[in-house]
Order: structure tokens, then C-alpha cells, then sequence
């Protein structure tokens, strides 16, 4: 099944108290086939992190790149990884994560 997802970039500002704030810039919409949800637990300092991890078959498009986020299904999904598929081109698969 594919899903419309929104794309979208952290834009880094810095405030006028010498703080830094984070805006996100649409840059249009992404059709998406989403396969194989899975749960995840990371170790960090302040303890252990539950996540979400996914994989999406897209269209090669420059705009996906890592670090970017798609929102769909009323979650915010970071880009982790940009495959660029040689048996079959003009596709790309990408791995999202998500924190819970």
C-alpha cells in the first residue's frame, strides 16, 4: 500500500538571546511504499530509548536525503538512509526511524 508523505528540512536559526531555534521547511510531497515496521530499544546516557524503524520504497528523487523528515500517518519520520536501487532504477529504498 503507498502512502502520500510530506518532506520536510530542520532550518537552524539562531534567536536574539544567542539561543538556536528549528523551523521545518516543506519541500512537497512523496509518494511512499512502507514495509516492515519494527520496535527497537538504544541504550543512551539518561537510559534506555524506544524506537520505530522502517524501511519505504520511493522514487529516486535528490531531495531525500538522510537527516530529512517525512511525515505520514501522523508521525515524523527521520530519513537514516538513502539505498539507491541498481536492479531497478529510478527507485531508491529508504530506512526511516522514529522515536517513540
Amino acid at each position: 500500500m503507498r502512502v502520500l508523505g510530506e518532506l520536510f528540512e530542520a532550518v537552524e536559526a539562531e534567536t536574539p538571546y544567542g539561543g538556536r531555534a528549528v523551523s521545518w521547511e516543506p519541500l512537497g510531497a512523496v509518494w511512499l511504499k512502507v514495509e516492515g515496521r519494527r520496535r527497537r530499544e538504544r541504550s543512551e546516557a539518561e537510559g534506555a530509548v524506544a524506537f520505530e524503524v522502517a524501511t519505504a520504497e520511493v522514487r529516486t528523487d535528490p531531495r531525500l536525503v538522510e537527516g530529512r523528515v517525512i511525515r505520514f500517518g501522523g508521525a515524523d519520520w527521520t530519513i537514516r538512509q538513502v539505498d539507491v536501487e541498481a536492479e531497478r532504477p529510478g527507485r531508491s529504498e529508504l530506512q526511516l526511524e522514529r522515536t517513540r
